[in-house]
């Protein structure tokens, strides 16, 4: 390995934590660490410390909060750290020209896909949704635009039928780590290619809201398949039962062949699953939520509240 460089870190969420980790582990200098502020979590709202500023408290590492980096004491506190490169590992917060131009070799960024697709905030969960087969991280030079820098170096990962996101964002970890710290010595040693993104290639990773959720049983079974994969662990993927919000954590295609033409139709229930009509095809849904309740196998749910299901003979109406 190189010498180590004056690095100044900047993420927030638990993927950003455990390259910072990583980083760590590879006895590199970090300055400060930079995150997002604080935020309300768990049932009572209490003030929470990112995942990020928890390692870095964890090792004694500086942290800094702010709020923004468009004004002139924040630049000024930045450039007083003299660092020799900036790493960010979804920050969530733009970063100026005047802090992109400050270390001696720029800022680095960790993104979770094979740019230029997927750019922006959610790369993880709209690969899953749009039926992709291969992700990856892409390590580029940041500029001012969304992840429109220079590509230094792509490590790609294959996405499973069965993955949802939190699968896919453990297994980018493990090819975003090493990634980084490649580049990191690439950059020491003065041996980065960098490669030009096609812009005409693009696609944009739109933030995750909650009104996704809804199931629209009228789509095909492999749509619907990759909406619930997608969308775990959160919002989750869900519909109505009656009067109640059924949250569906985990489903499956099945091969059966149905004459049914009535989207959202409960067409089997039993202890494999919960087999429902979509608009080409059936999914079996395997693990699902009742308000109040947890998320459990169909068989269990069953077990407790077949009477429920017994009841209604379609999902998605009330």
């Amino acid at each position: 390995m190189s010498e180590p460089l004056r690095i100044i870190f900047a993420g927030t969420p638990e993927f950003a934590a455990s390259h910072l980790q990583a980083l760590l582990a590879a006895n590199h200098q970090i300055l400060c660490v930079m995150s997002q502020p604080d935020r309300p979590a768990g049932r009572g709202r209490k003030l929470t410390p990112s995942p990020v500023k928890q390692v870095a408290i964890e090792h004694g590492i500086p942290v800094w909060q702010p709020v923004s980096l468009k004004n002139e004491a924040a630049q000024e506190q930045f450039r007083a750290l003299n660092a020799d490169l900036m790493v960010v590992v979804a920050y969530g917060l733009i970063l100026p020209k005047a802090i992109l131009d400050t270390p001696k070799f720029g800022c680095i960024n960790v993104h979770g896909s094979i740019l230029p697709k997927w750019r922006g905030a959610a790369p993880i969960q709209r690969a899953i949704m749009q039926g992709d087969t291969i992700s990856g991280v892409t390590i580029m030079q940041m500029d001012e635009g969304l992840d429109t820098g220079d590509m230094i170096l792509k490590s790609e990962c294959p996405i499973y039928p069965a993955d949802n996101s939190a699968a896919l964002h453990d297994r980018l970890i493990e090819v975003g780590c090493p990634a980084l710290l490649k580049t990191i010595d690439m950059i020491s040693n003065g041996k980065i290619q960098t490669e030009v993104q096609d812009n005409e290639q693009a696609t944009y990773a739109h933030k995750l809201t909650k009104e996704e959720a809804e199931i629209d049983w009228t789509l095909p079974a492999s749509a619907l398949h990759d909406q619930i994969r997608g969308l775990n662990p959160w919002p989750v993927a869900s519909t109505l039962l009656g009067q109640d919000r059924l949250r569906i954590w985990a489903a499956e295609i099945i091969e059966q062949e149905s004459t049914a033409n009535e989207a959202g139709k409960i067409m089997k229930m039993n202890k494999q699953g919960l087999d429902i009509q979509c608009g080409k095809g059936q999914i079996r849904i395997l693990k699902a939520q009742l308000p109040g309740g947890k998320a459990m196998a169909i068989s269990d749910l069953l077990n407790s509240k077949k009477s429920l299901f017994e009841a209604q003979t379609k999902l998605g109406t009330l």
